[in-house]
This record gives C-alpha cells, structure tokens and sequence, in this order.
C-alpha cells in the first residue's frame, strides 16, 4: 500500500535533482530511499525514474505522479496546519496570491491589514502568481483568494471573478527618454520602441491586454532583448532595454526609481484587477471577502459601472 512517506521521498528525489542529495536532506540512508522508491514502483505497478549511475531521469508516468504527489503533500500539509491552528481556539490561515502587476501597495496592502482586524483568529499567507495560476491554484484549492490583473482566458464555473477596479495603464520609459517629461502620451508614440514584456501565448493579465489594445491600434509591441513579466520588468526600464505599458500603481514600487511615467491619453488604456475565489469556498473565505471589499469601498474604490 503506498504510503504518505513514499510519496515525500519521490518527490524529494525528483525536487534535489538525486538520491543522494534527497538522502541528506531527509536524513536517511541512500539504500533506505532506494529500497521506498522500488517498492512505490511496485505498488504501482509502473516505472517512475529511470537510473543511470547517480542521475536519474522522469518517465512520463513519473512527471505526472510527481505533480499530483506534490500537490497532494501540499493539501496535506495545509490541512495539518489548519487543523493545529483550529485546535489552539484560533480559525486558520488563508492563502491569498496576487499578480506582481497588482502590487499591495495603498490601498490593497493598508486594506487588507483592515479586514484582517475584524477577523482576528485569521492569517494570510501572501504570494506573488500569474493571474492564470491563480485561478488554477484556487479552483484545484490550493489556494483561498486571488487578486488578479484581467484578463483571465480560462474560464472555469467553479471559479468567481469580481472585479475590485479599473486603474489607468502608464508609459514606463526610462528617466533619459525622449518623452520623460511628458506628462501624457498617445500609444502611437510607442510603436517604434522595444517592449520588455510580452504576452504568453497560454497567460492572460497585464501583457496580453497591453499586446491587445496596441494590436487595436495597429501594431504589435517589438520584443526587447531582455524581458520580463514580473514586476522587475520596471528594472529593466532603467537599465534602458526598453519600455512597458504598466498600471499606475506600480508607479509607486521601491523598483520605479530612474523610471518616468507618462499618462497614455487613449481612453482604451485601462485595466480592472479582480479578486478571484472558490464559488463553494469556505464561509470563512466568504466573510473576509466580504469584509476586504467593504474596506476598500470605503477608501472609494468600486468597480466601474457597467458598459
């Protein structure tokens, strides 16, 4: 019978790249490991790994074991800690992730350290993912609630999108460009210049909609030599391989300095953020959902009206 212990030393073998390094972090003997790893294949009936001296390699069967072994170790794990947190009279922890173009900078951040007042047995545990993980992540529930840059491509019914706001979308072009020191600019003017992030043909969020909205106004953006899709995309700005079409908020990153940013005047230029959740999520979700949308209502901002 395959045990839980199985499943973590295949996954620690496949993760360290090796039996012996696996060996070391697990504190076991090497032959103990090896002796799991063909009893696991036995029990499965099927070749996980094929080994050649100290290397290994994957079969197909082992790669797809070995994702849906990691993700089960990780719902384990999860569940382990709510159990224990749930047992010291407290509520648990919540696992929110957000897209780098959604930075939790006022008044996300400050917001959510509002909702998280009323709800004192809650945790959050905070970590950057692509918009289309996210929504992946909190449908396979490996994740509670996403703050997502629109759009998303895959759709799934188990997955409710609201959006939170719409934010204007910037040049960043760096401090020594040529429009610098325009306070507003026209997309036009960027058909020249190399882009340092580009769409990912399976991803939607911020670099898809940029290509989008320059493709409606006939051209598509010219790939820099170095890019990027994460918010260190404003570094290479700098640095001067080329310019990005952002949100305003990451304006105000520790990494916009040496970065201008200019308004783009065409009324298209814009992007919604959107919280992501489970449609049979937890009630526990349910309320700090709630209670985080309130906040940030208060602070005036809503979603726009539609059309």
């Amino acid at each position: 019978m395959i045990s839980i212990r199985q499943l973590r030393y295949f996954v620690e073998i496949v993760e360290a790249r090796g039996y012996t390094r696996a060996a070391e972090r697990l504190f076991v003997a090497q032959s103990a490991l090896s002796r799991q790893i063909k009893e696991l294949e036995a029990d499965l009936d099927v070749v996980l790994l094929r080994r050649e001296a100290k290397t290994f390699e994957l079969t197909q069967a082992g790669q797809d074991f070995y994702e849906r072994s990691r993700k089960i170790l990780l719902d384990l794990d999860r569940a382990v800690a709510q159990a224990r947190t749930i047992g010291k009279g407290e509520h648990g922890a919540l696992r929110l992730l957000h897209s780098s173009s959604v930075p939790l900078t006022a008044p996300l951040g400050p917001m959510l350290n509002e909702a998280l007042k009323a709800f004192p047995g809650i945790s959050l545990e905070i970590s950057q993912a692509p918009s289309e993980y996210q929504a992946r992540e909190i449908v396979e529930g490996s994740a509670d609630i996403g703050l997502a840059r629109l759009p998303i491509l895959r759709a799934n019914p188990n997955l409710a999108s609201t959006v939170l706001y719409r934010e204007r979308l910037v040049a960043a072009v760096p401090a020594g460009h040529r429009l610098a020191q325009r306070q507003e600019v026209e997309i036009a003017e960027l058909r020249d210049e190399f882009f340092v992030t580009v769409p990912h043909r399976d991803r939607g969020g911020l670099s898809y909609l940029v290509a989008e909205r320059c493709i409606a106004h006939g051209f598509y953006p010219r790939v820099a030599r170095a890019t990027s899709r994460k918010n260190s995309l404003l570094s290479l700005v700098n640095a001067g391989f080329g310019i990005a079409v952002v949100p305003q908020s990451m304006a105000s990153t520790s990494l916009a300095a040496g970065v201008s940013f200019p308004a783009l005047k065409d009324p298209d230029f814009h992007s919604e953020v959107a919280l992501l959740r489970r449609r049979d999520a937890p009630a526990m979700v349910g309320q700090f959902v709630e209670a985080f949308v309130a906040r940030l209502h208060e602070a005036g901002l809503s979603a726009p009206a539609p059309g």
